[in-house]
């Protein structure tokens, strides 16, 4: 009776390591520039404006055995945002939109994560830009994952989202065609 106990006992403990080393922390890569956040916006109805943040940070958890259980969270230096033009982006972080000098930093936090099969997930989350916090859904697809040349390990993500101006505050009005921006994310996690 003892053994038949000790190995169901064995066989319980192997199997609760073996699901608890499936989850795992990733550290956005930023430091090699494996990550980045884009947005697009119409100008005037004519063509896209587009751009990235340069600056920000995030660490994630993702087990692919419990999808659900994924936890995300994102910190983006607003001050950093660069559409390739610099008195334009000087006037993005003034008052007239971003802010920057009160508002300095953007923060996502998601509250859940749901696997729709196929490698595409939907991540519903809080994003607070402009000291406003609204919930938002990230439509998501899993790039893969694997072993890097360096002995760490990967995994990789993209997402689109779109934003109302408004519904963080903004108000400048940029015209009917330009009432929201559409945010592309490339996320690329090193196992820590």
């Amino acid at each position: 009776m003892k053994k038949l106990l000790a190995g169901v006992t064995t066989s319980l403990l192997i199997s609760t390591l073996a699901m608890t080393a499936s989850a795992a922390d990733y550290v956005i890569d930023t430091k090699g520039a494996h990550a980045s956040i884009n947005f697009k916006i119409q100008h005037l109805g004519y063509s896209w404006l587009t751009g990235r943040f340069d600056k920000f940070s995030g660490k994630f958890n993702y087990d692919e055995n419990n999808i659900a259980a994924s936890k995300i969270e994102v910190s983006i230096d607003v001050a950093s945002i660069n559409s390739n033009h610099a008195e334009r982006d000087k006037h993005l972080r003034s008052d007239d939109f971003l802010s920057v000098d009160e508002f300095a930093t953007a923060k996502f936090v998601s509250k859940k994560v749901i696997d729709k099969g196929d490698g595409k997930l939907l991540i519903q989350g809080d994003l607070t830009l402009h000291n406003v916090t609204k919930s938002i859904e990230i439509d998501a697809v899993k790039i893969g994952e694997g072993k890097d040349p360096w002995g760490g390990y990967r995994v990789g993500f993209a997402g689109k989202t779109r934003l109302g101006l408004k519904d963080f505050g903004i108000k400048t009005n940029l015209g009917p065609a330009s009432t929201h921006v559409d945010l592309e994310l490339h996320i690329e996690g090193v196992k820590v």
